[in-house]
């Protein structure tokens, strides 16, 4: 109620699916899965873990490409969690038009598909490549730098949760310092993964002076679809790299999952960002920044940080200074932050 007119009620909105009540918000505030155009690309009946951040993020980075081609868009995907989840043999929940290739060949293959398109003389149907860290920032690197290097007209998403989590979460260069994983015990004088190893695949996509390279998060879904419409409608090659964390890996509650992914951006260690042939073009600003300890308390690969008997101070400013230096260097802080 308000004192100006007692008979006028709040109205709450949910803009994540297609409601009554979603139909009042205008068209330009809705998420894709509110409209009735969307096209369920990935549906129901997955096998995904509850609150499976892979499985959110590809449902809206999809479903914005398809939207942007006018549902003319091939998708070739990597073996990890996202295909084993929705396509164990003979089923499968994609309705799109999918190809599965092997853990390390996804962007090769995705080439090859635009290559025939080419030939064809088919300009209308555009092609994405989506894979998990496992399969983008080792095993199917080199694919993905050739993919990069030739400017293959391919959108390649890579949905990172830090480590191989389909085959019993081990470690992958996108792992972050002092995790836990099944190959970084948290043991000895400086457990979980050591500092100073990885790979920052944003950059190196820039590196390659390719069209376009940005990150995005599953805390910020109209950023995700935004950036993903963006690239689709830009050809040679794309990158989006999207973080998507895993419970099960990360030993965060199902019902955390957004809300991990929102304290790892403002806290600032994933800045989101775009660029184009090389520069960083926009960014997304903090809103209300966080200290590391927020982000790393609610997850138990890092509950080795935090014992009661002795606290792991200094690996925790550490790991802060990693995040501040990003803040610095993509300028994340706006006013009031």
């Amino acid at each position: 109620m308000t004192d100006l007119n007692p008979q006028q009620k709040v109205k709450f909105y949910q803009k994540g699916t297609y409601t009554t009540s979603n139909r009042l918000v205008d068209a330009r505030a809705r998420l894709v899965q509110a409209s009735m155009d969307r096209n369920n690309s990935l549906t129901c009946g997955h096998r995904a873990c509850q609150g499976c951040g892979e499985a959110l993020g590809a449902r809206y980075a999809i479903d914005a490409a398809m939207r942007a081609s006018h549902n003319q868009t091939i998708a070739v995907n990597a073996t990890g969690c996202l295909e084993v989840f929705t396509t164990p043999y003979p089923e499968t929940s994609w309705q799109i038009p999918w190809v599965h290739s092997l853990f390390g060949n996804a962007p090769a293959v995705a080439t090859g598909v635009a290559a025939a398109l080419k030939v064809r003389k088919n300009k209308q149907v555009r092609v994405v490549a989506q894979g998990g860290d496992g399969g983008t920032t080792d095993i199917g690197f080199g694919c993905l730098s050739g993919m990069f290097e030739r400017n293959d007209d391919v959108l390649y998403i890579c949905y990172d949760n830090q480590g191989y989590m389909n085959t019993g979460v081990q470690r992958s260069s996108a792992t972050p310092p002092a995790a836990r994983t099944a190959t970084t015990q948290a043991v000895g004088d400086a457990p979980g993964n050591v500092f100073g190893t990885g790979k920052n695949v944003p950059l190196i996509a820039m590196a390659h002076n390719i069209p376009y390279v940005a990150t995005a998060s599953i805390a910020n879904l109209k950023d995700l679809e935004a950036k993903v419409t963006k690239a689709m409608h830009i050809h040679g090659a794309r990158y989006i790299h999207v973080n998507v964390p895993c419970p099960l890996g990360w030993g965060s509650a199902p019902h955390d999952t957004v809300r991990v992914a929102r304290l790892m951006v403002e806290c600032g260690l994933f800045p989101l960002f775009e660029a184009e042939f090389g520069e960083v073009t926009n960014v997304i600003k903090i809103r209300k920044r966080v200290p590391v300890e927020e982000y790393l308390k609610i997850q138990k690969r890092f509950a080795h940080l935090f014992r009661k008997d002795k606290p792991d101070i200094e690996r925790i400013r550490a790991i802060q200074a990693m995040a501040d230096a990003n803040i610095k260097r993509y300028k994340l802080l706006g006013e009031g932050a």
